[in-house]
């Protein structure tokens, strides 16, 4: 049979014995998680410190290391003391929401009056805009506070100010060549490089507004812990980097979240299964649980339900608005679902056409235009896309009142940049913004062919065809007999893995499937093993969305995350596997020796010819020999120990008879 693998480009990290040896000295740890330390930059005992504990880092006091905090947390109080109406102004993603809900908490804690606003994902765009800055004004709002967004935003800002509002922005993301007329900006990009506040999301600039604040008026009592747990929320969902003050903060913020006393945070983990008591909240539960949920509103619902769920007292509202994250998040995993095998089918089918913009090899860059999908979901089919090709894809649709403008998002790999390929196009363009990685843009139809050639000239500047696979980032070798408990407990302690500090990935070299099914729709679910020093090592894995490259040869290297799986009381520990090759050096299984999987435990097996023997060894190092035709064999871990046995029982009857299967004699 022949075996489709993934196409995929390997990036084993260098090893560096002198550097790994310094840290196994320093913090105790194996060298497989010293070598990790190493990968990420923690490379002497000093960094290695502060890494295993965050804690430990002296932090430079917000009031000093933001220049405007203080002149922000003063007209806060004013307005507060005055009684002037302040008004949010957020945004429609997981940040913005969260942002939004926790200076709303905090806010109403200190006695604010105080509503918010968020634009519309189809009507408006991104971000504060001239309509939501003259509905302030006629509500009477005296200040606004943006929050994720507002940076890039001067005109709708100098509109505020002009009509008499004065304006904070707290906001994260690139700066713009000319600043807002705001009468404070608090912005990580404004900060040095250096500073450990520098990777804050937009929640996490909210979050230090907000503590600034309530210790400025003495009212921080019953505040921090429900902050905390909405920074970590939010941090986690806009896939901010672990780094610095976010690695701190949300390592005690991840402890907080089972014991959430936030109603709309306890119903939106009994809704999603993420409400193990006993278990630490893991990143992943965020990002791949409860983030979605709160996601799936703001690509496709009403932001609104989000604010309240996170804003609310009332558990019975808040329980109510998480079965509506719910629901909506399942109409959000159809649609991508829909649209990411629409996609598929039109590349597969029209890629090897010359000319074609399917054909990504041709053009290095695969651009995607079709009508009726949902603007709020094509981002997360470009990434799916990303993962399956390794190339930068832009996907996009029609507005819904016109056929005459697309609307599109954008998601890169390594060694392309999305904003600067949107700047490349620039004339090409209406409204566009991003980052290295991804990016929205919209064009009018008309510019859509000039598009797709421009973008193509600028792949061809940056990147070559061994570039257009997807990049495995691999940490190191592992035998699998290294992976037991207590090492994962070592990986553990290093949490979270994120963005800038992203979990290992470990390879094993010549390994063998013993069993492998289809679960779900299109998951790939395995019992792989290692043979070592004449014993049969094996684990159970995991392939997430692998259903196209089913089934597996029988010998591979294999690439993998370490995952821990909860079942009916039990915890072991498994393997996600993420990249799989051909073992150029592998000998095939020929027929005087394999591996074959029995009632749960895996054999190793051989025949001696010239013997005329049958060999099979269990995982506990015991040797069944029998000589065909012989009603009687021996079991021992040697000849000296080794005891007569009748094979025809049970069960040695029904393992030769797998040995045989397996060796085909």
């Amino acid at each position: 049979m022949k075996h489709q693998l993934p196409d995929q480009r390997w990036q084993i990290a260098p090893s560096q014995p002198e550097k790994v040896d310094r840290l196994v000295q320093a913090t105790g740890f194996s060298r497989l998680i010293a070598q990790v330390m190493v990968n990420r930059g923690i490379d002497c005992p000093e960094l290695a410190q502060v890494y295993v504990e965050p804690e430990s880092e002296v932090l430079p006091e917000p009031l000093e290391a933001f220049p405007d905090l203080a002149k922000s947390v003063e007209l806060i109080q004013d307005a507060i003391a005055e009684k002037e109406k302040i008004a949010i102004c957020g945004d429609y993603d997981a940040d913005g929401m969260t942002s939004t809900a926790l200076l709303i908490r905090a806010l109403r804690h200190l006695g604010a009056n105080v509503d918010y606003a968020i634009p519309s994902r189809m009507k408006d765009g991104y971000g504060i805009n001239k309509r939501i800055v003259k509905t302030f004004a006629r509500e009477n709002v005296g200040l606004i506070l943006t929050v994720d967004n507002g940076i890039s935003a001067y005109e709708p800002i100098a509109l505020a100010i002009e009509l008499g509002l004065s304006v904070i922005i707290t906001d994260h993301h690139d700066l713009p060549e000319k600043l807002p007329p705001a009468d404070a900006i608090l912005n990580p990009k404004l900060i040095p490089e250096s500073s450990p506040y520098r990777g804050l999301a937009g929640v996490g600039v909210a979050y230090i507004l907000a503590i600034t604040l309530a210790q400025n008026l003495d009212s921080i009592e019953g505040m921090t812990n429900p902050l905390l747990e909405l920074f970590t929320l939010g941090t986690i969902a806009d896939l901010a980097p672990l780094t610095g003050v976010n690695r701190r903060w949300l390592k005690r913020g991840l402890q907080r979240l089972p014991k959430s006393e936030i109603p709309g945070i306890k119903a939106l983990m009994q809704m999603s299964g993420v409400n193990d008591k006993q278990k630490n909240v893991k990143p992943d539960d965020i990002g791949f649980r409860l983030g979605p949920r709160i996601n799936a509103i703001g690509r496709i619902g009403d932001p609104q339900v989000v604010i309240e769920l996170l804003s609310t007292e009332e558990e019975g509202l808040a329980l109510e608005r998480a079965m509506q994250c719910e629901q909506v998040n399942r109409e959000r995993q159809d649609l991508c679902k829909q649209i990411t095998f629409d996609a598929i089918t039109a590349i597969e089918q029209n890629q090897e056409i010359e000319g074609s913009p399917y054909n990504w090899q041709q053009r290095r860059v695969l651009v995607l235009v079709q009508p009726n999908w949902h603007h709020g979901v094509i981002g997360i089919v470009a990434s799916r896309l990303v993962e399956r090709y390794g190339v930068p894809v832009f996907i996009g649709t029609y507005e819904e009142e016109s056929a005459e403008k697309i609307r599109g998002s954008a998601r890169g790999i390594p060694e392309f940049n999305i904003f600067d390929a949107l700047n490349f196009c620039d004339d090409l363009l209406g409204k566009y913004g991003g980052h290295k990685a991804a990016g929205g843009f919209s064009l009018p139809s008309e510019n859509l062919e000039a598009f797709q050639k421009r973008l193509s000239e600028f792949a061809h500047q940056c990147l070559k065809p061994e570039h257009l696979k997807p990049l495995i980032k691999v940490d190191a070798q592992a035998d699998l007999d290294l992976l037991h408990r207590d090492f994962y407990k070592q990986i553990d302690s290093l949490h979270p893995w994120g963005i800038g500090n992203s979990e290992p990935v470990f390879w094993t070299e010549n390994a063998r499937v013993l069993e492998q099914k289809i679960i779900g729709e299109s998951h790939l679910k395995l019992t792989v093993g290692q043979e070592i020093e004449g014993k049969v090592i094996t684990m159970k894995a995991i392939a997430w969305r692998w259903r196209d490259y089913f089934p597996l040869p029988n010998c591979l290297d294999i690439a993998y995350k370490l995952r821990e799986n909860h079942w009916n009381g039990n915890t072991n520990i498994e393997l996600e596997i993420v990249g799989v090759k051909a073992n150029l050096m592998a000998v095939p299984p020929v027929q005087n020796k394999a591996i074959f999987d029995y009632n749960g435990r895996s054999y190793l097996c051989n025949f001696l010819e010239n013997a005329n023997e049958l060999r099979i060894r269990n995982p506990q190092g015991k040797v069944l020999s029998i000589q065909r035709g012989k009603r009687n064999g021996l079991l021992g871990t040697s000849r000296e120990d080794a005891q007569e046995i009748d094979v025809t029982r049970s069960p040695y009857y029904q393992i030769i008879k797998a040995a045989v299967a397996a060796l085909k004699i």
